[in-house]
């Protein structure tokens, strides 16, 4: 059987684009996926942004560690969230733009960062803070609002 290449201009594959004797979809999603398509590289981002910001900023909590030692550790720890990412940003690409899939990045970062500092490294999350991650995730507004009509 030969794959048809078929453009995606939906966020779900309809069902008869896929292969009837397989459960795997010519785009790489499962037939029997409970994550649906666009939500799939979401999931992914959230997964690679935890890994990558304990890689970052994870060693934070130990001063007195050696220098090479956090660094060992941080790309060990940022290997698995490359392993997560790349994959987020090649099913998402199916679906979104390129501005789309970094702006969900910077925002899914973002979100992370701040439970994270406050939970792990116990710093406390600022109005000014609050109202600056606002301002970012109103431009993020605007990347998915499409184009302005003046």
């Amino acid at each position: 059987m030969r794959w048809r290449r078929v453009e995606i201009k939906a966020a779900v594959v309809p069902p008869k684009f896929w292969n009837q004797h397989s459960a795997i979809a010519p785009d790489g999603f499962s037939e029997m996926s409970f994550i649906p398509p666009a939500l799939f590289p979401v999931v992914l981002l959230v997964a690679s942004n935890l890994f990558m910001t304990f890689a970052w900023y994870g060693h934070l909590r130990y001063p007195n560690k050696p220098l090479w030692a956090v660094v060992l550790i941080s790309w060990s720890i940022a290997l698995v969230e490359y392993c997560l990412a790349v994959p987020a940003n090649r099913y998402g690409f199916r679906i979104y733009s390129a501005a789309e899939l970094k702006t969900m990045q910077e925002v899914i970062t973002l979100a992370i960062f701040m439970v994270f500092s406050a939970l792990y490294l116990k710093q406390p999350i600022t109005l000014n803070h609050v109202i600056g991650f606002a301002f970012i995730a109103l431009g993020a507004f605007f990347i998915f609002k499409g184009p302005i009509r003046l």
